[in-house]
């Protein structure tokens, strides 16, 4: 399981990138960059990174299951994801 601190920053994160979507969009449009750079750094959406829903891991993140490859795998073998089943040839 990944640490707390990890999971409650990535939550902070996406709560600022929310709160300045509407004057980023904005500051974009009129092509504002020194006030695009005023803003707080945690406001750009670049800065989250998509974490498994499972265990917290970031790295081999599979959008479409929201879980990482690993998760992935054991809960396909258990049979714990509808639809999926081990290939075999």
């Amino acid at each position: 399981m990944a640490k707390t601190c990890w999971l409650e920053r990535e939550k902070r994160k996406s709560k600022c990138v929310a709160k300045y979507a509407a004057q980023r969009a904005e500051l974009k449009k009129k092509g504002d960059y020194i006030g695009l750079s005023m803003l707080p750094r945690n406001a750009s959406p670049v800065r989250l990174s998509r974490r498994c829903n499972a265990t917290g891991r970031k790295r081999a993140f599979i959008g479409r299951f929201k879980i990482s490859r690993i998760t992935f795998r054991e809960m396909a073998s258990n049979g714990l994801i509808p639809g999926v089943t081990k290939s075999s040839w």
